[in-house]
């Protein structure tokens, strides 16, 4: 009987859906995050999509880089929307990850677009206001990236609601950060998210990998037309989880690292 029951659960339940990686920040967790050298790493470790989280500069341009300030990673505090591109990129932004870095500057919108392969996708993480928008419409059309291949990401509604509105074909997601310290935040928080993501008119949910996140949860938003995200998955077991409940594409620090243990422990539970 038990030699029937493992092809009669394959037939019925694939283990594993095609896992979509997502490099957060890049390949963050080996080069210096939101940096080319991390982008073009995350492609060379087969990531199927990056991540960058983008501010607009006091001069007009949009720059590649996590916080409102540059003093976490630069050792200099200079505050992005009150700074011109050239002063930005005067500072070190790789020094900190190690001296085989130094020298790596903070990198435009524009050269982050251009490492896009074919094929590939970008999640643009939209960390200031909706001032952002007309400089990233120009940037993303100057690309020459096939709309498939844009996705916008953001925790601000505002953001979320007017790209939306004015590009169509683009994928452009609602950020939340589920409390780490509340067991059944998810459960609380589903039928406000689900509210809020249909107002603004978002085509999914990212959401942090809160342990109370449930497949029931992950079938509610389908039900209502809404793909799942998940940040920032470095486990395995915690990605083949998500990947089982039916997110779209787990985001991680270490593309290669996570996609390797994925395949082999599909393999391993291969008759």
């Amino acid at each position: 009987m038990k030699a029937l029951l493992f092809p009669l659960f394959l037939l019925s339940a694939p283990l594993f859906a095609e896992p979509f990686i997502v490099a957060h920040r890049g390949a963050s967790g080996d080069a210096p995050e939101n940096t080319l050298k991390a982008f073009l790493l995350a492609w060379e470790r087969g990531a199927d999509a990056i991540e960058g989280d983008f501010h607009l500069t006091r001069d007009g341009h949009i720059v590649c880089f996590h916080d409102k300030t540059t003093r976490k990673l630069t050792g200099k505090d200079l505050t992005i929307s009150k700074s011109t591109l050239a002063q930005l990129q005067a500072l070190d932004a790789g020094a900190w990850k190690g001296s085989a870095f130094t020298g790596t500057r903070i990198p435009t919108i524009e050269q982050v677009l251009d490492c896009v392969p074919p094929g590939k996708r970008i999640f643009i993480e939209v960390k200031c206001g909706p001032e952002i928008i007309p400089a990233l419409f120009n940037a993303v059309e100057k690309s020459g990236l096939a709309n498939e291949q844009i996705a916008v990401i953001s925790f601000d509604q505002a953001v979320v609601k007017s790209i939306k509105k004015q590009r169509l074909r683009w994928t452009v997601n609602w950020l939340h950060g589920f409390d780490a310290r509340a067991p059944y935040d998810p459960d609380k928080k589903l039928s406000k998210l689900l509210a809020t993501l249909a107002e603004i008119k978002a085509d999914g949910l990212g959401s942090s990998s809160h342990p109370g996140l449930r497949k029931d949860h992950l079938e509610t938003l389908a039900q209502k037309g809404f793909q799942h995200h998940v940040w920032t998955v470095n486990d395995p077991a915690v990605a083949r989880r998500f990947i089982r409940m039916g997110s779209s594409s787990i985001t991680t620090d270490y593309p290669g690292v996570l996609r390797k243990a994925l395949e082999r422990q599909t393999k391993s539970l291969l008759p």
